[in-house]
């Protein structure tokens, strides 16, 4: 079985927190994920602190099924500080010039490219490029999983579709769903969910509607058979139980 991977967006942006700007990046991330059968396993927004921004790389480089974008920082402001932490974190510090960057830069400003942008082509040693349909400042990505894009969705978006259509076009992967809804209360269930196997994905939502309290349970897994026979279980109890449940269709992630 191919490994599962997790999907993480960092968006870095002071702005974003104190509200100045709303956040674009997530959703269209999101979006774009689902469609392919991807799934984020986590997304965090931060602000320009360096020292935060590593412990959020280290965290997400630990996971070694781990796939992330990471959104701002790369420009040429002294609060610009993404090519350096991305540096330090996947290539024990070490930078260079990246020629075809400094390159695009030059073509891009002229002389205005010095002395301060040509600086946005001093990258993590080994980095390759993501192009840039704005204004031709690369973004950059490492090891094929570690994507690094600007602030400004309409320079990032283009380059999150060239990262996704060149290495994670489509989940191969069947992830099996099953789904009821339940006319009782979370609590009836709970002894059940706690035997769920680590290997099903559990979901629960309680709803009151009308004073009546429901569940919608749903289980999904990758071993279709692990999922019928967990979710077996939930069908038996509420007949046991006399308890009303309506089952939905089962689907297919796809």
């Amino acid at each position: 079985m191919k490994k599962q991977i997790n999907f993480y967006s960092v968006i870095i942006g002071t702005e974003l927190l104190n509200g100045r700007r709303k956040d674009a990046h997530f959703a269209f991330l999101n979006e774009e994920l689902l469609k392919r059968g991807w799934t984020h396993k986590a997304s965090f927004v931060i602000e320009d602190d360096t020292k935060l921004m590593e412990d959020i790389y280290r965290l997400i480089k630990a996971d070694d099924n781990s796939v992330m974008f990471s959104y701002g920082g790369i420009g040429a402001t002294p609060d610009d500080y993404t090519r350096e932490v991305a540096a330090k974190v996947f290539r024990e510090g070490k930078m260079q010039y990246h020629k075809k960057a400094q390159e695009l830069i030059i073509n891009q400003f002229g002389d205005e490219a010095y002395p301060y942008r040509i600086e946005m082509g001093n990258l993590p040693i080994n980095a390759k490029l993501l192009k840039n349909v704005v204004n031709n400042v690369a973004g950059f990505y490492l090891d094929d999983r570690f994507f690094f894009t600007p602030g400004f969705p309409s320079m990032s978006q283009a380059m999150v579709l060239e990262a996704l259509d060149k290495h994670y076009v489509k989940n191969e992967q069947i992830k099996y769903r099953k789904t009821l809804t339940a006319f009782c209360g979370e609590n009836d269930l709970i002894s059940l969910m706690k035997e769920i196997p680590d290997e099903v994905e559990l979901s629960s939502l309680p709803k009151i509607i009308d004073d009546k309290r429901l569940v919608v349970l749903s289980l999904s897994s990758l071993n279709q058979k692990l999922l019928e026979q967990n979710f077996q279980k939930f069908i038996d109890y509420c007949e046991e139980k006399e308890i009303a449940f309506i089952l939905e269709d089962p689907n297919q992630i796809k």
